[in-house]
């Protein structure tokens, strides 16, 4: 019969304490990180995640839940035409079809937590938000108010004539 788990306990800024597979928790460079300073200590002890809120902590937990058998990332080639794609697994797409305050809280905690492949999907879901909009759609999409004149307007686009499309 396999042995359990070992289990971590993590605690959120807002003093949630989830418990999670060991596993599960070290898809954050961050949090493995701190286990292997903690060494065996680790696993009685509560781990503050002090920049990330419950909800957002389970929802950051569930990701690396569905993805604790993932290869880790590796720095080959490969992962840098990953980079140039903004296409996004099935699940991972269903899985950020949630409310923009959450999504940018999802993108702000994988970066605090240093999960790269979260930060990514998280980052390309923006992407794929804006890809194709004008500017005004973007902000509209994002509840931007413009600060810009028509002459600061005009001049910015002068000096980006080489970004446009071609």
């Amino acid at each position: 019969m396999a042995a359990d788990p070992v289990k971590v306990r993590l605690q959120s800024n807002d003093n949630a304490v989830i418990e999670v597979e060991k596993k599960v928790a070290e898809r954050s460079l961050l949090i493995k990180n701190m286990l292997e300073d903690l060494g065996e200590t680790a696993i009685s002890q509560t781990i503050p995640i002090p920049n990330v809120t419950e909800p957002v902590l389970r929802k950051v937990i569930e990701w690396c839940e569905h993805h604790k058998e993932d290869p880790p990332p590796t720095n080959d080639d490969e992962s840098d035409n990953r980079k140039k794609t903004t296409e996004i697994e099935e699940w991972d797409q269903k899985f950020m079809q949630v409310d923009q305050e959450m999504l940018f809280e999802i993108i702000l905690a994988s970066n605090y937590l240093d999960i790269k492949a979260l930060l990514d999907v998280g980052c390309k879901t923006v992407a794929n938000m804006i890809k194709g909009k004008s500017p005004e759609e973007i902000r509209k999409t994002f509840n931007i108010t413009n600060d810009f004149t028509p002459e600061e307007e005009e001049q910015i686009r002068r000096e980006n004539e080489w970004a446009e499309d071609r």
